[in-house]
Protein backbone atom coordinates (compact mmCIF):
# COMPACT_ATOMS: atom_id res chain seq x y z
CA UNK A 1 0.00 0.00 0.00
CA UNK A 2 2.61 2.19 0.75
CA UNK A 3 4.48 1.23 -2.48
CA UNK A 4 1.78 3.76 -4.28
CA UNK A 5 3.11 6.30 -2.25
CA UNK A 6 6.36 6.12 -5.34
CA UNK A 7 3.73 8.05 -7.10
CA UNK A 8 4.24 11.17 -5.26
CA UNK A 9 7.68 11.05 -5.74
CA UNK A 10 7.85 13.83 -8.83
CA UNK A 11 6.04 16.30 -6.55
CA UNK A 12 7.85 14.96 -2.97
CA UNK A 13 11.39 13.26 -3.95
CA UNK A 14 11.59 11.85 -0.75
CA UNK A 15 8.67 9.48 -1.25
CA UNK A 16 10.92 7.57 -4.51
CA UNK A 17 12.46 5.58 -1.75
CA UNK A 18 8.87 3.79 -1.68
CA UNK A 19 9.84 2.41 -5.04
CA UNK A 20 13.17 0.39 -3.91
CA UNK A 21 12.58 -3.57 -2.76
CA UNK A 22 15.44 -3.41 -0.53
CA UNK A 23 13.61 -0.38 1.80
CA UNK A 24 9.90 -2.40 1.96
CA UNK A 25 11.43 -5.67 2.89
CA UNK A 26 13.39 -4.03 5.40
CA UNK A 27 9.80 -1.94 6.42
CA UNK A 28 7.71 -5.59 6.29
CA UNK A 29 10.72 -7.23 8.86
CA UNK A 30 10.30 -4.06 10.89
CA UNK A 31 6.55 -4.17 10.68
CA UNK A 32 5.95 -7.91 11.13
CA UNK A 33 8.25 -7.98 13.73
CA UNK A 34 6.27 -5.54 16.12
CA UNK A 35 3.24 -6.77 15.25
CA UNK A 36 3.79 -9.80 16.32
CA UNK A 37 5.85 -8.69 19.32
CA UNK A 38 2.67 -6.63 20.66
CA UNK A 39 -0.07 -7.98 19.86
CA UNK A 40 1.41 -11.72 20.98
CA UNK A 41 0.88 -11.50 24.56
CA UNK A 42 -3.10 -10.89 23.75
CA UNK A 43 -3.71 -13.34 21.75
CA UNK A 44 -1.81 -16.14 23.84
CA UNK A 45 -3.92 -15.40 26.71
CA UNK A 46 -7.10 -15.42 24.34
CA UNK A 47 -6.41 -19.05 23.30
CA UNK A 48 -5.09 -20.45 26.63
CA UNK A 49 -8.57 -19.54 27.60
CA UNK A 50 -10.58 -21.21 24.68
CA UNK A 51 -8.28 -24.11 24.30
CA UNK A 52 -8.46 -25.11 27.74
CA UNK A 53 -6.03 -28.18 28.39
CA UNK A 54 -4.40 -26.73 25.24
CA UNK A 55 -2.83 -29.05 22.70
CA UNK A 56 -2.62 -32.61 23.11
CA UNK A 57 0.48 -34.56 23.11
CA UNK A 58 0.96 -37.67 21.52
CA UNK A 59 0.80 -40.62 23.72
CA UNK A 60 3.83 -42.57 22.26
CA UNK A 61 5.43 -39.96 21.83
CA UNK A 62 9.05 -38.48 24.26
CA UNK A 63 7.51 -39.30 27.41
CA UNK A 64 8.95 -35.53 28.64
CA UNK A 65 6.79 -33.86 26.34
CA UNK A 66 3.53 -34.73 27.97
CA UNK A 67 4.62 -33.46 31.40
CA UNK A 68 6.47 -30.47 30.14
CA UNK A 69 4.06 -29.82 27.49
CA UNK A 70 0.53 -30.75 28.29
CA UNK A 71 -1.38 -27.35 28.14
CA UNK A 72 0.38 -25.81 25.99
CA UNK A 73 -2.41 -23.50 23.84
CA UNK A 74 -1.40 -24.23 20.04
CA UNK A 75 -2.99 -22.27 16.90
CA UNK A 76 0.46 -19.78 17.35
CA UNK A 77 0.08 -19.61 13.66
CA UNK A 78 -2.50 -17.36 13.77
CA UNK A 79 0.46 -14.44 15.22
CA UNK A 80 2.70 -14.86 12.45
CA UNK A 81 -0.30 -15.24 9.50
CA UNK A 82 -1.69 -11.73 10.89
CA UNK A 83 1.51 -9.74 11.48
CA UNK A 84 2.68 -11.37 7.27
CA UNK A 85 -0.53 -9.79 6.05
CA UNK A 86 -0.50 -6.69 7.43
CA UNK A 87 3.30 -6.03 6.90
CA UNK A 88 2.52 -6.93 3.06
CA UNK A 89 -0.67 -5.16 3.02
CA UNK A 90 1.31 -2.38 3.94
CA UNK A 91 5.07 -2.48 2.24
CA UNK A 92 3.79 -4.57 -0.78
CA UNK A 93 3.10 -3.46 -4.50
CA UNK A 94 -0.70 -4.97 -4.20
CA UNK A 95 -1.06 -4.52 -8.15
CA UNK A 96 1.65 -7.88 -8.55
CA UNK A 97 -0.04 -10.78 -9.16
CA UNK A 98 3.18 -12.77 -7.73
CA UNK A 99 2.03 -11.61 -4.29
CA UNK A 100 -1.62 -12.06 -4.33
CA UNK A 101 -0.77 -15.88 -5.61
CA UNK A 102 1.47 -16.27 -2.25
CA UNK A 103 -0.68 -14.74 -0.30
CA UNK A 104 -3.81 -16.73 -1.46
CA UNK A 105 -2.02 -20.16 -1.13
CA UNK A 106 -0.61 -19.09 2.74
CA UNK A 107 -4.00 -18.60 4.05
CA UNK A 108 -5.53 -21.40 2.58
CA UNK A 109 -2.97 -23.75 4.05
CA UNK A 110 -3.62 -21.60 7.14
CA UNK A 111 -7.04 -22.36 7.14
CA UNK A 112 -6.70 -26.19 6.86
CA UNK A 113 -4.31 -26.27 9.32
CA UNK A 114 -6.49 -23.78 11.92
CA UNK A 115 -9.52 -26.28 11.38
CA UNK A 116 -7.10 -29.17 11.71
CA UNK A 117 -5.70 -27.25 15.24
CA UNK A 118 -9.21 -26.63 16.03
CA UNK A 119 -10.81 -30.49 15.86
CA UNK A 120 -7.69 -31.83 18.33
CA UNK A 121 -8.35 -29.04 20.75
CA UNK A 122 -11.90 -29.39 21.19
CA UNK A 123 -12.13 -33.51 20.74
CA UNK A 124 -8.68 -33.47 22.64
CA UNK A 125 -7.56 -35.90 20.30
CA UNK A 126 -4.27 -35.99 17.95
CA UNK A 127 -6.12 -37.27 15.03
CA UNK A 128 -7.88 -33.88 13.45
CA UNK A 129 -8.82 -33.41 9.71
CA UNK A 130 -8.96 -36.06 7.79
CA UNK A 131 -5.84 -36.71 5.98
CA UNK A 132 -6.91 -37.29 2.60
CA UNK A 133 -9.00 -34.58 2.58
CA UNK A 134 -6.63 -32.34 4.09
CA UNK A 135 -4.54 -33.67 1.09
CA UNK A 136 -7.43 -33.08 -1.48
CA UNK A 137 -8.02 -29.30 -0.21
CA UNK A 138 -4.17 -28.75 -0.56
CA UNK A 139 -3.62 -30.02 -3.35
CA UNK A 140 -6.88 -28.06 -5.28
CA UNK A 141 -5.11 -25.09 -3.80
CA UNK A 142 -1.86 -25.63 -5.26
CA UNK A 143 -3.23 -26.35 -8.46
CA UNK A 144 -4.14 -23.06 -9.04
CA UNK A 145 -1.42 -21.51 -7.26
CA UNK A 146 0.51 -22.83 -9.46
CA UNK A 147 -1.66 -22.59 -12.66
CA UNK A 148 -1.85 -18.46 -12.11
CA UNK A 149 1.99 -18.34 -11.55
CA UNK A 150 2.63 -20.06 -15.10
CA UNK A 151 0.07 -18.43 -16.53
CA UNK A 152 1.14 -14.59 -15.74
CA UNK A 153 5.11 -15.98 -16.19
CA UNK A 154 6.44 -15.29 -19.73
CA UNK A 155 6.83 -18.52 -22.03
CA UNK A 156 8.22 -20.49 -22.60
CA UNK A 157 10.20 -20.52 -19.13
CA UNK A 158 6.63 -19.99 -17.28
CA UNK A 159 6.09 -23.76 -17.99
CA UNK A 160 9.90 -25.15 -17.73
CA UNK A 161 12.52 -26.55 -14.82
CA UNK A 162 15.46 -24.77 -14.45
CA UNK A 163 18.32 -27.27 -12.96
CA UNK A 164 20.81 -25.92 -10.46
CA UNK A 165 24.27 -25.73 -11.41
CA UNK A 166 23.60 -25.58 -15.33
CA UNK A 167 23.15 -22.09 -16.29
CA UNK A 168 21.16 -23.28 -20.42
CA UNK A 169 19.54 -26.63 -18.40
CA UNK A 170 15.79 -25.61 -19.38
CA UNK A 171 12.68 -28.27 -19.42
CA UNK A 172 10.23 -27.07 -20.99
CA UNK A 173 7.54 -29.65 -19.70
CA UNK A 174 4.20 -27.79 -20.88
CA UNK A 175 1.43 -26.50 -19.04
CA UNK A 176 0.19 -29.63 -17.02
CA UNK A 177 3.23 -30.96 -16.20
CA UNK A 178 4.26 -27.86 -14.67
CA UNK A 179 1.63 -27.34 -12.70
CA UNK A 180 1.67 -31.35 -11.76
CA UNK A 181 5.38 -30.86 -10.56
CA UNK A 182 4.62 -27.00 -8.88
CA UNK A 183 1.52 -28.85 -6.70
CA UNK A 184 4.19 -31.81 -5.68
CA UNK A 185 6.90 -29.17 -4.27
CA UNK A 186 3.97 -26.82 -2.72
CA UNK A 187 2.27 -29.52 -0.82
CA UNK A 188 5.45 -31.34 0.03
CA UNK A 189 6.71 -28.14 1.21
CA UNK A 190 3.71 -27.37 3.58
CA UNK A 191 3.58 -30.80 4.70
CA UNK A 192 7.64 -31.18 5.55
CA UNK A 193 7.31 -28.38 7.67
CA UNK A 194 4.36 -29.44 9.75
CA UNK A 195 6.21 -32.81 10.41
CA UNK A 196 9.52 -30.79 11.61
CA UNK A 197 7.51 -28.50 13.98
CA UNK A 198 7.96 -31.05 16.88
CA UNK A 199 9.82 -29.32 19.32
CA UNK A 200 10.23 -25.36 20.69
CA UNK A 201 11.73 -23.22 17.88
CA UNK A 202 12.52 -26.01 16.13
CA UNK A 203 10.61 -25.30 13.13
CA UNK A 204 10.33 -21.51 13.13
CA UNK A 205 14.14 -20.76 12.68
CA UNK A 206 14.75 -23.24 9.79
CA UNK A 207 11.55 -21.77 8.18
CA UNK A 208 13.04 -17.65 8.81
CA UNK A 209 16.39 -19.01 7.07
CA UNK A 210 14.59 -20.61 3.85
CA UNK A 211 12.70 -17.26 3.90
CA UNK A 212 15.77 -14.60 4.51
CA UNK A 213 17.83 -16.91 1.37
CA UNK A 214 14.81 -17.47 -0.80
CA UNK A 215 13.86 -13.51 -0.21
CA UNK A 216 17.79 -13.02 -1.99
CA UNK A 217 16.75 -15.43 -4.60
CA UNK A 218 13.44 -13.65 -5.34
CA UNK A 219 15.43 -10.16 -5.50
CA UNK A 220 17.90 -11.09 -7.81
CA UNK A 221 16.08 -13.24 -9.81
CA UNK A 222 13.33 -10.00 -10.19
CA UNK A 223 16.10 -7.87 -11.17
CA UNK A 224 16.93 -8.20 -14.86
CA UNK A 225 20.89 -6.85 -14.04
CA UNK A 226 21.91 -9.21 -11.09
CA UNK A 227 19.69 -11.93 -12.57
CA UNK A 228 22.22 -12.07 -15.70
CA UNK A 229 25.02 -11.13 -14.03
CA UNK A 230 24.76 -14.22 -12.09
CA UNK A 231 23.73 -16.06 -15.11
CA UNK A 232 20.39 -16.94 -13.62
CA UNK A 233 16.95 -17.08 -15.43
CA UNK A 234 15.40 -13.39 -15.19
CA UNK A 235 11.83 -13.82 -13.67
CA UNK A 236 10.06 -10.18 -14.25
CA UNK A 237 7.81 -9.03 -10.95
CA UNK A 238 9.24 -11.89 -8.85
CA UNK A 239 11.44 -9.15 -6.94
CA UNK A 240 8.22 -8.20 -4.98
CA UNK A 241 8.35 -11.35 -3.63
CA UNK A 242 11.04 -10.37 -0.64
CA UNK A 243 8.78 -8.82 0.81
CA UNK A 244 7.00 -11.41 1.72
CA UNK A 245 9.79 -13.26 2.64
CA UNK A 246 10.87 -10.24 5.13
CA UNK A 247 7.50 -10.75 6.08
CA UNK A 248 8.02 -14.04 7.15
CA UNK A 249 10.93 -13.38 8.91
CA UNK A 250 10.05 -10.66 11.13
CA UNK A 251 6.76 -12.41 11.72
CA UNK A 252 9.04 -15.22 12.71
CA UNK A 253 11.04 -13.39 14.88
CA UNK A 254 8.47 -12.11 16.88
CA UNK A 255 7.09 -15.55 17.45
CA UNK A 256 10.22 -17.05 18.63
CA UNK A 257 10.18 -14.87 21.41
CA UNK A 258 7.11 -16.40 22.58
CA UNK A 259 8.14 -19.75 21.23
CA UNK A 260 11.88 -20.38 22.51
CA UNK A 261 11.84 -22.88 25.27
CA UNK A 262 9.86 -23.56 27.38
CA UNK A 263 7.10 -22.31 24.58
CA UNK A 264 4.20 -20.46 25.69
CA UNK A 265 2.81 -21.23 22.55
CA UNK A 266 3.07 -23.89 19.60
CA UNK A 267 2.69 -22.71 15.86
CA UNK A 268 0.27 -25.59 15.13
CA UNK A 269 -0.68 -26.84 11.84
CA UNK A 270 -2.08 -23.37 11.27
CA UNK A 271 1.60 -22.23 11.12
CA UNK A 272 3.63 -24.90 9.86
CA UNK A 273 1.06 -25.64 6.74
CA UNK A 274 0.81 -21.69 6.10
CA UNK A 275 4.61 -21.11 6.21
CA UNK A 276 5.59 -24.27 4.25
CA UNK A 277 3.34 -23.57 1.54
CA UNK A 278 4.14 -20.28 1.21
CA UNK A 279 8.12 -21.23 0.87
CA UNK A 280 7.29 -23.78 -1.56
CA UNK A 281 5.11 -21.55 -3.55
CA UNK A 282 7.74 -18.86 -3.63
CA UNK A 283 9.99 -21.66 -4.95
CA UNK A 284 7.97 -22.42 -7.66
CA UNK A 285 7.15 -18.30 -8.76
CA UNK A 286 11.05 -18.10 -9.05
CA UNK A 287 11.82 -20.94 -10.77
CA UNK A 288 14.00 -22.50 -8.10
CA UNK A 289 11.77 -25.22 -6.93
CA UNK A 290 14.76 -28.09 -6.85
CA UNK A 291 17.17 -25.39 -4.71
CA UNK A 292 14.62 -25.51 -1.90
CA UNK A 293 14.89 -29.04 -1.62
CA UNK A 294 18.28 -27.95 -0.61
CA UNK A 295 17.86 -25.18 1.30
CA UNK A 296 14.65 -26.62 3.25
CA UNK A 297 17.35 -30.04 3.21
CA UNK A 298 16.39 -30.87 6.75
CA UNK A 299 12.54 -30.42 6.44
CA UNK A 300 12.79 -32.81 3.68
CA UNK A 301 14.82 -34.85 5.42
CA UNK A 302 12.21 -35.05 8.56
CA UNK A 303 9.59 -36.04 5.95
CA UNK A 304 11.77 -38.73 4.00
CA UNK A 305 12.98 -40.19 8.03
CA UNK A 306 8.72 -40.62 8.30
CA UNK A 307 8.21 -42.15 5.12
CA UNK A 308 11.12 -44.33 5.18
CA UNK A 309 9.72 -45.67 9.05
CA UNK A 310 6.33 -46.09 7.96
CA UNK A 311 7.40 -48.44 4.45
CA UNK A 312 9.89 -50.33 6.46
CA UNK A 313 7.26 -51.17 9.27
CA UNK A 314 5.03 -51.79 7.18
CA UNK A 315 6.89 -54.12 4.35
CA UNK A 316 9.32 -55.59 7.01
CA UNK A 317 7.81 -54.93 10.35
CA UNK A 318 11.30 -53.03 11.73
CA UNK A 319 11.99 -49.53 12.47
CA UNK A 320 14.92 -48.01 11.00
CA UNK A 321 14.78 -44.92 13.69
CA UNK A 322 13.89 -45.61 17.48
CA UNK A 323 10.60 -42.96 16.77
CA UNK A 324 10.29 -40.59 13.80
CA UNK A 325 10.19 -37.43 12.54
CA UNK A 326 13.90 -37.66 12.83
CA UNK A 327 14.17 -35.01 15.64
CA UNK A 328 12.45 -37.53 18.00
CA UNK A 329 14.89 -40.30 17.10
CA UNK A 330 18.04 -38.22 18.42
CA UNK A 331 16.00 -37.73 21.75
CA UNK A 332 15.46 -40.90 21.99
CA UNK A 333 19.06 -41.35 21.85
CA UNK A 334 19.18 -39.35 25.06
CA UNK A 335 20.21 -35.59 23.36
CA UNK A 336 18.33 -33.11 24.91
CA UNK A 337 15.76 -31.07 23.24
CA UNK A 338 17.89 -27.55 23.18
CA UNK A 339 20.85 -29.93 21.86
CA UNK A 340 18.35 -31.08 18.83
CA UNK A 341 17.16 -27.78 18.26
CA UNK A 342 20.26 -25.60 18.07
CA UNK A 343 21.79 -28.69 16.17
CA UNK A 344 19.08 -28.49 13.71
CA UNK A 345 19.58 -24.52 13.14
CA UNK A 346 23.14 -25.50 12.45
CA UNK A 347 22.30 -27.76 9.49
CA UNK A 348 19.93 -25.16 8.40
CA UNK A 349 22.26 -22.67 7.69
CA UNK A 350 24.71 -24.88 6.12
CA UNK A 351 22.04 -25.74 3.96
CA UNK A 352 20.90 -22.29 3.27
CA UNK A 353 24.85 -21.34 2.08
CA UNK A 354 24.98 -24.56 0.08
CA UNK A 355 21.28 -23.64 -2.08
CA UNK A 356 22.79 -19.86 -2.22
CA UNK A 357 26.01 -20.51 -3.65
CA UNK A 358 23.82 -22.51 -6.20
CA UNK A 359 23.55 -18.83 -8.06
CA UNK A 360 26.99 -18.39 -8.69
CA UNK A 361 28.17 -22.15 -9.50
CA UNK A 362 26.65 -22.36 -13.02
Amino acid sequence: MLYWLAGLAPDVAVLNIFRYITFRTGGAIVTALLFVFFFGPRVIRSLRVRQGKGQPIRTEGPQSHIIQKQGTPTMGGLMILSGLVVSVLLWGNLSNPYVWVVLFLTLVYGAVGFYDDYLKVTKQSVLGFAGRIKIVIEAGAAIIATYVIASVGEPPLSTSLTIPFFKDMVLPVGMWLFVIFGTFIIVGAGNAVNLTDGLDGLAIVPVMIAAATFGFIAYVVGNSLFADYLQIHFVAGTGELAIICGALVGAGLGFLWFNAPPALIFMGDTGSLALGGALGTIAVATKHELVLAIVGGLFVLEAVSVIVQVTSYRLFGKRVFRMAPLHHHFEQKGWPESTVVIRFWIISVVLALAGLATLKLR
